[in-house]
């Protein structure tokens, strides 16, 4: 385990270096599968700013342990988030969230999101707007609407097309490709929205994924896509800083984790990082 130790730092929350931090997570958006498929939104933002196609999810490899990873700044064995399902019963995530640790700062927060399961990590009083769309269109679409009141200093937003497609159809097929550009296409419709808002200028997105996925043959002889394991096509994620600033056209060469998108969402909005998370602020990719 990582422990960070804030004292004597160069990169303590106390400088606010952006109003707002949009982080965007690809299901099954792994490396390789978006980079080679049509989503020229998210190449055009992954060459602008500062960006790789090999950062790391943890293991096990599944989207709801990888998000908890994600928006908590620690492994699994941590956050003690090791089911893949909404189950009621389990209530909320028991270690800090970056909404929790920005709510406590004073600062509005949201998730627009397309699993239910996500509830699992929206403590209560956390979240001051929370909404599960069936498509990246309609979370899109809600987010729009909603922008300009919210003005979320931290927002987190979820596509769950990818994953969907690659399950049922199988990484790489026509199917996945067509879910890629749908999600794409929701990418430049929150884009626009946040211009339109005016917030654009005071923003850092950041674009990432929980996990990638490989294929295999099921039982009724089908190609269909699966995660989970710890091989490249399942943990390579791309990882995304775009925004306020950022540095332009660098490809960051310093391991990037999925802990660190935690950490690098609170220090940009100037929240104190708790001692006891394994993510570090990904510093390298800001001026």
């Amino acid at each position: 385990m990582v422990t960070i130790f804030l004292a004597g730092n160069s990169w303590s929350a106390a400088e606010r270096r952006a109003e707002h931090v949009f982080i965007i997570s690809f299901d099954q958006g792994g490396g390789e599968i978006i980079r080679n498929r049509p989503a020229p939104e998210f190449k055009k933002m992954f060459a602008e700013g500062a960006a790789t196609w090999q950062a790391y999810t943890i293991v096990p490899s599944i989207t709801l342990p990888s998000h908890a990873s994600m928006l908590t700044g620690v492994g699994i064995q941590a956050h003690q988030v090791d089911w893949n399902d909404y189950q009621p019963e389990r209530g909320t995530v028991s270690v800090p969230t970056v909404f929790s640790l920005a709510k406590k700062q004073g600062l509005a927060t949201a998730m627009f999101v397309g699993k239910e399961k996500f509830k699992h990590l929206a403590v209560s009083g956390s979240v001051d707007e929370f909404f599960v769309g069936a498509h990246a269109g309609a979370i899109a679409a809600e987010f729009a609407q909603k922008i300009g009141a919210l003005k979320p200093a931290l927002c987190f937003i979820h596509f769950a097309e990818i994953d969907h497609t690659g399950h049922r159809h199988g990484i790489g097929s026509p199917e996945q490709n067509q879910a890629v550009a749908d999600c794409d296409a929701a990418l430049t419709v929150i884009r626009e929205a946040v211009n339109k808002s005016g917030l654009e200028n005071a923003s850092v997105f950041i674009l990432t994924a929980d996990h990638g996925g490989h294929n295999i043959t099921n039982k009724e002889g089908k190609t269909v896509g699966t995660h989970g394991n710890s091989t490249h096509a399942d943990v390579d994620i791309p990882w995304v800083a775009w925004g306020r600033g950022v540095k332009k056209n660098l490809t960051i060469s310093a391991p990037v984790l999925t802990y660190d998108t935690a950490a690098t969402a609170l220090w940009l909005l100037g929240v104190p990082i708790p001692e006891s998370f394994w993510g570090r602020p990904v510093i390298s990719a800001f001026e």
